[in-house]
């Protein structure tokens, strides 16, 4: 059963609709079983007040309760002093039980499909991405990647920190030399004496130096191409793990990203995830976190739209509201297409995979067009807030930032519409001649 607790805590973030409630509520993978809402001052504690109701509106819901209330506050500061997310929050969001919503039942975790996580990250991601981050890493990152294709020893090992929030996997794969090819990657792990030695270099890390375990993409054997390759988990603290300094992005600002360096990092053969020649597996899996990138993008998108429809109605220019202008609507209507267009994807995608793999060809759609949606949408809404939208205190141009970051993590629409082609034909087409 996936399960959602909030404790009476939650309030202690702003000031509650109805003073001295508290929610709880238990889920099943499709359904609500209940919602408990209760005066605490006069029962003392929760009693239940059991309600019909449709499951994703009301995980929606709260979950942009949480964000409103917990997170908006704080993520313009997080974004100006580029602060890592807290380790308490991260902790705060595992007792939610957030951060385990696809992951295994018998280890904590909820066994929801995919489309579960999305809407939570989605409503997260609307008021700081941050937060949105640590359910995106822990469900549709290496973590979830290590529940598909990872041995039972090693997800007993780290996925129940992972759902607790006490451990996070981030995932290296990108090099100096090899971003989008990805196959040209240098990075070595030699088998020898029951163990792996790693050696090499990891570019464009994110949570790089924050996180507690690495999912590492690394050459296994000497196959050329993809043939080699295989994965690992390499534990933060092992001797010979080392950082760089963190990146100054223009957007991912509360999101670290730094490189990894292994120098001769012993790791045991038990932390194998995928042998040489797993890299189609590993890829398929990595689909997963493309569609919780696209549900960034979307929050993005969907973000800079409440906004800008909220501000052409108040502001008035010429002595009445924005909204009254023609070209006010016609651009406004042209957010609202994009926006949906996006999303329909999205959702397509996602309950296509429920809680196995989604398809290839619906993810590169997906990506490529909540990537691109949540450029030109924040890019338009930027317009329509005129000078204010320049300005740090109406967050639009926060918002513009990290859709920048999240068109280029995890595949660029460049190369998803490579991979549109290939997926649709049914053939692989060779960059390198």
């Amino acid at each position: 059963m996936f399960r959602i607790v909030l404790p009476e805590r939650l309030a202690e973030a702003g000031p509650p609709r109805r003073a001295g409630c508290s929610i709880g509520w238990g889920l099943t993978k499709y359904k609500i079983l209940s919602i408990n809402i209760i005066d605490s001052r006069e029962a003392g504690g929760p009693v239940t007040a059991e309600t019909d109701g449709d499951h994703t509106t009301q995980l929606a819901a709260v979950a942009a309760d949480i964000a409103r209330r917990r997170y908006g506050p704080l993520a313009a500061a997080w974004d100006a002093d580029r602060q890592a997310f807290p380790l308490e929050e991260r902790r705060y969001l595992g007792s939610l039980g957030l951060l385990g919503i696809c992951l295994p039942e018998h280890l904590g975790g909820g066994g929801a499909p995919l489309i579960d996580a999305l809407i939570v990250i989605e409503e997260l991601a609307k008021e700081c991405r941050p937060a949105a981050f640590q359910v995106f890493e822990a469900n549709t990152g290496p973590a979830r990647v290590l529940s598909l294709v990872g041995s039972e020893e090693l997800q007993q090992r780290f996925l129940p920190g992972v759902i607790s929030g006490d451990i996070s996997i981030a995932l290296a794969i990108s090099e100096p030399d090899a971003g989008s090819a990805a196959t040209d990657l240098s990075t070595r792990a030699k088998f020898g004496d029951g163990s792996y030695t790693v050696n090499g270099a990891k570019r464009w890390t994110t949570n790089g130096s924050e996180a507690d375990a690495y999912l590492v993409y690394a050459r296994l054997s000497d196959e050329p191409g993809a043939k080699g390759i295989g994965a690992l988990i390499v534990e933060a603290d092992r001797p010979g793990v080392s950082f760089g300094a963190r990146e100054r992005l223009m957007g991912f600002r509360g999101i670290p990203s730094a490189d990894v360096r292994f120098d001769d990092v012993v790791v045991p053969a038990e932390n194998l995830v995928v042998g040489p020649g797993g890299f189609s597996t590993l890829f398929q899996a990595f689909s997963i976190e493309r569609l919780g990138n696209s549900t960034m993008s979307l929050a993005i998108g969907q973000a800079a739209l409440d906004r800008t429809v909220s501000y052409v109605q108040e502001r008035a220019q010429f002595g009445k509201p924005l909204i009254e202008f023609q070209s006010v609507q016609m651009t406004l209507a042209d957010m609202v297409l994009q926006v949906e267009a996006a999303r329909l994807l999205v959702y397509r995608a996602a309950r296509t995979a429920g809680t196995g793999l989604p398809d290839p060809l619906e993810v590169s759609l997906a990506k490529c067009t909540a990537n691109e949606m949540a450029k030109r949408v924040s890019d338009l809404a930027m317009q329509l807030h005129g000078g204010n939208g320049y300005t740090e205190e109406y967050g639009i141009e926060r918002l513009h930032r990290d859709a920048h970051g999240w068109a280029v993590a995890g595949g660029t629409p460049s190369m998803q519409r490579i991979r549109i082609v290939s997926e649709l034909l049914g053939r692989r087409f060779d960059q390198r001649r």
